[in-house]
């Protein structure tokens, strides 16, 4: 196997990749939490990771992906009983929203996608276990963690104990230490809850990642990922609970970067996120890939409209070079078995997409200079290597996934095609008879429609400008 390099967050460097099992990767994401519809800062997460599945898959490595959903919660909880609906009802509707974008953004499914209620049985093993090593213990009907009975607790943080705030919520009483969290909370009139020994009550958020990566992963697995924002507490105290119960738990952690507005975190409670069904509506869902997929993961993207033009600009030299070199080769052009040394190497260091989508635009200057040169041979060559660059990005536009998908984001592709057609044949009966004038009129009357027209040697073809 060729050396992939990831930054693992807890050794606060890049590191070799060397998995557990040679020729195997595995791969645990902190999924949604399904209170709310997705914005573009949560589909971020999900896009990144796929691209780091992708490319591992293509190095050759059998990939175990596992994406969770977090089904209960304070906030879900909050929702029901400000709604009057049941607290299933909304995880339901807005577990199935984000499988929406997942899927318009081009995400492969992962391997297993468990549920949180699904997995109550192996939380209370897990807490039966921690408690009979006494790294766990029963108040009021709380379960919580004693964070001092774990020397290596806040090491992914590099915090210090002393300092700690730990997150408290309502209800959480009975505690030894104001820092231990809770791992299961006792039930409240009118919420749901589940049967344990030591009384009914629901799960805390940190308990069921760890029990499900057990359960799906075993005891150790290779990379961990997750947003910026779940470092503290979420991660330090799926650490805290998976190690002291015995496990070696993950050997990686890789973290994703925020989309941001004004320079803040994109979030529900402060108003400024982005919903991916709307974006959808506005943007053509390969362009918003694009968009949040070619940065690099643990780089910031500030939103803007302006960004977003850039970007279905960059994407559009891309496409039109992929159909006009299809145009030439008259045949279906097969992605290369293999991308180019460059693009491979930016790959493999940290996963380097905005080096390695420098590498598809070269080629694409490459393929273009290949088709005023009317060089079939090579143009087709460098349409193969594209086709195998952006099928490792998910944004390949001759994959079916993107079937039928048009400028306009409808199938009417083939209709604006005919009346173009039309004007295009007026345009070329100017030119022969060397009227100029009216030549330039059309074309410049296609321009203003948000048209762009491009004379080739195989004739004149239209893409759509950007906005």
């Amino acid at each position: 196997m060729v050396t992939i390099r990831l930054y693992d967050t807890g050794a606060r460097q890049i590191r070799d990749f060397v998995p557990l099992r040679p020729g195997c990767v595995s791969i645990y994401l902190c999924g949604a939490t399904v209170q709310a519809p997705p914005h573009i800062g949560h589909i971020r997460s999900g896009l990144n990771f796929d691209i780091m599945r992708r490319w591992f898959d293509h190095r050759g490595y059998e990939v175990t992906f596992v994406r969770n959903v977090t089904d209960i919660d304070d906030k879900i909880i909050a929702k029901s009983a400000g709604q009057g609906r049941p607290w299933w009802s909304i995880g339901y509707e807005n577990e199935r929203a984000f499988n929406a974008g997942y899927d318009a953004l081009g995400c492969l499914p992962p391997t297993y996608e468990p549920r949180a209620t699904g997995h109550v049985p192996e939380m209370i093993e897990m807490m039966r276990g921690l408690i009979e090593r006494g790294h766990a213990y029963e108040a009021d009907g709380n379960v919580y963690f004693d964070v001092s009975s774990f020397p290596e607790y806040l090491r992914l943080s590099n915090q210090e104990l002393e300092n700690l705030l730990q997150p408290s919520g309502e209800g959480e009483t009975g505690k030894r230490d104001p820092r231990d969290f809770a791992m299961w909370k006792a039930a409240k009139p009118g919420e749901p809850s589940w049967e344990t020994p030591w009384g009914r009550g629901r799960p805390g958020w940190h308990l069921e990642c760890s029990a499900m990566a057990h359960k799906y992963l075993g005891s150790a697995f290779d990379i961990h990922g997750g947003g910026l924002d779940l470092i503290f507490p979420h991660h330090e105290n799926e650490i805290a609970q998976a190690k002291a119960y015995g496990d070696d738990f993950a050997t990686y952690w890789v973290h994703n970067a925020w989309v941001t507005m004004s320079g803040e975190k994109m979030s529900k409670s402060l108003g400024n996120s982005v919903l991916v069904s709307e974006m959808c509506k506005r943007w053509r869902p390969i362009v918003l890939r694009y968009y949040l997929g070619t940065p690099h993961y643990r780089s910031m993207i500030e939103y803007s409209e302006e960004a977003l033009r850039e970007a279905e600009a960059a994407f559009a030299r891309i496409e039109g070079f992929v159909q006009r070199a299809g145009e030439l080769a008259g045949h279906p052009v097969e992605p290369a078995a293999e991308v180019p040394l460059a693009f491979a190497e930016a790959m493999d260091d940290d996963l380097g997409v905005p080096q390695a989508i420098a590498v598809v635009h070269t080629t694409v200057r490459q393929g273009n200079s290949a088709l005023a040169a009317d060089d079939k041979e090579a143009a087709v060559a460098r349409l193969a290597e594209v086709r195998a660059m952006l099928g490792v990005l998910g944004l390949d536009p001759l994959d079916e996934h993107w079937a039928g998908e048009s400028e306009s984001g409808e199938d009417l592709h083939g209709v604006v095609d005919t009346l173009v057609g039309l004007v295009l044949q007026q345009r070329e009966a100017a030119r022969a008879r060397k009227d100029w004038a009216t030549a330039d009129a059309i074309r410049d009357q296609l321009g203003q429609s948000g048209l762009v027209i491009e004379d080739g040697p195989q004739g004149p073809r239209w893409t759509l400008g950007p906005r």
